[in-house]
């Protein structure tokens, strides 16, 4: 059974910093392109940042030199770093493990709130 357990959302004040992990089970973790994926109220889920297996980085242009996306196959985790937050960064964050040829899987998302 596949599973990604997201964490580390809450609530902080804008310029603050949080750090999301999303720890997955069931799957060949380090075979995966990782990704954050987030979706703000009355909108569109939206790619915020992927990893692929090999290590390379893909942010959205309202994130790059804010957010850092990394990975730990040792600990099947993979962790985004967001700093300088801002409120329109409010959004439930969600997690997804993509593999060409096998398919994909979320997780059950984290929220995150930035407001003071």
């Amino acid at each position: 059974q596949v599973q990604l357990v997201e964490g580390g959302g809450g609530l902080v004040q804008p310029g603050g910093s949080l750090r999301l992990s999303c720890a997955a089970s069931g799957i060949s973790f380090s075979l995966y392109t990782m990704g954050w994926y987030r979706q703000a109220p009355g909108k569109q889920r939206e790619l915020v940042t992927t990893i692929t297996s090999g290590g390379t980085t893909n942010y959205a242009d309202s994130v790059k030199g804010r957010f850092t996306i990394s990975r730990d196959n040792a600990k099947n985790t993979v962790y985004l770093q967001m700093n300088s937050l801002k409120p329109e960064d409010t959004a439930v964050y969600y997690c997804k493990a993509t593999r060409s040829g096998v398919g994909y899987y979320w997780g059950q998302g984290t929220q995150v709130t930035v407001s003071s």
